[in-house]
């Protein structure tokens, strides 16, 4: 399982506009790299990232080869009612992981 840091505030008022920053630890290897034994190390991606937000697709983004390991992502989301976001990276290798944490809406 990769290291994920997920940064958003624990509560904000209903209808407040939510910053959401994620990271997670990843190689990210493209399939082009030679390894130090000369063989190409294997394609290794992140895909697709997504957040939903009490079961509604908030945020939803395919990620490349270009992009750089330990992939970082900025968001924002609007505060309608207390619930639950699910974030959800998967990859390639059968790579799929999910974080979930509970924004409370006042």
């Amino acid at each position: 399982m990769a290291r994920a840091l997920i940064t958003m505030p624990k509560t904000a008022k209903r209808g407040e506009i939510v910053e959401i920053r994620t990271l997670i630890a990843h190689p990210m290897e493209t399939g082009y790299r030679a390894g130090d034994d000369g063989q190409i190390v294997p394609r290794n991606l992140i895909r697709r990232f997504s957040c939903r937000y009490e079961g509604e697709l908030v945020f939803s983004a395919d990620l490349f080869p270009a992009v750089a390991a330990n992939p970082y992502l900025t968001f924002c989301t609007l505060a309608t009612t207390s619930g639950t976001l699910q974030f959800t990276w998967d990859g390639d290798c059968g790579f799929s992981q999910t974080e979930n944490v509970v924004l409370t809406v006042t």
